[in-house]
């Protein structure tokens, strides 16, 4: 008989729901992993086929992002223990 936490990661498995719950603990990541101050004038909103979707209150602030884009990205992925997130687009 397995386990039921074996169970669980084999049904996410086989209905592609593994990658999807992955995914949105990205979005949960966000505010630690980039700073109260960040995380105040942003909002991460989706991740679809790896590409994370953030808003930003201005176009200062996407510019400051955009140059510190690789290393969230990184912040991000070792946070989740997989590469997760590809790319990130600021809006």
């Amino acid at each position: 008989m397995q386990h039921i936490s074996g169970a669980i990661k084999n049904f996410l498995k086989k209905t592609g729901l593994e990658k999807a719950i992955a995914q949105q603990g990205a979005l949960e990541l966000w505010p630690s992993v980039v700073g109260q101050s960040v995380a105040k004038n942003t909002s991460a909103e989706s991740v679809e086929r790896g590409i994370l979707v953030v808003r930003t209150t201005t176009p200062a602030w996407r510019q400051e992002l955009l140059f510190q884009k690789k290393e969230i990205i990184k912040a991000i992925n070792k946070e989740l223990k997989n590469n997760i997130v590809k790319d990130i687009r600021f809006i």
